[in-house]
């Protein structure tokens, strides 16, 4: 029951976000990228309070044999805060990415409040890359079996000070499947976010 009303979460949140982005880019023809930045940023934070574009900075995904990157200063990285009125004390964090292209896509969450210098354990994480950039597609998921004791953990360094967004690294258990026996893989990344 927990795990669907995460997933129900994420994707309000993605939806969200996506929406805001498609909204945005409608003007590029007619604004710099500067003034899109910035336009997107303030439609985000007016949107949802506590949520941040990055600006600038990485976003790093080592899985199986290859590393993925997303930059921020040219595809969309947001550090994501959410409050689910419908329970008290319900709350995530996390950090969602689109390249550019809109080909390849990332998130990740855990639940509570981010704390600096603190392990938190990954409550949810979806990678998907689309199979026209490159064949085949693929999509991974927060593996949660039976008797799976570590779904994986995101550390946060630094958080919201001077022009850090956000600094840290995570690792997260993934799969490819729902069944018991789909393979698992140990995704790795890491995170350095500038506000400016």
């Amino acid at each position: 029951m927990q795990l669907k009303r995460f997933t129900y979460l994420i994707l309000f949140v993605t939806i969200s976000f996506m929406s805001v982005l498609a909204s945005c880019q409608k003007d590029s023809d007619q604004k710099d990228p500067a003034t899109l930045k910035t336009t997107l940023a303030d439609s985000v934070a007016a949107t949802s309070p506590g949520n941040f574009l990055a600006a600038s900075g990485t976003l790093s995904i080592k899985i199986k044999d290859s590393t993925y990157v997303f930059d921020a200063s040219k595809d969309s990285i947001a550090f994501i805060n959410v409050h689910d009125d419908a329970e008290e004390n319900n709350r995530y964090f996390g950090i969602t990415a689109i390249n550019k292209e809109h080909t390849m896509s990332f998130g990740i969450s855990s639940s509570g409040i981010v704390h600096e210098n603190k392990d938190s354990n990954i409550a949810g994480s979806q990678f998907l890359v689309n199979a026209e950039s490159m064949k085949p597609g693929f999509q991974y998921s927060l593996s949660r079996f039976d008797g799976q004791k570590d779904f994986g953990n995101i550390h946060v360094d630094k958080y919201y000070q001077d022009s850090v967004l956000a600094k840290g690294t995570f690792h997260a258990f993934l799969s490819t499947g729902d069944k018991a026996n789909a393979p698992v893989y140990k995704a790795e990344g890491s995170f350095n976010l500038k506000l400016k």
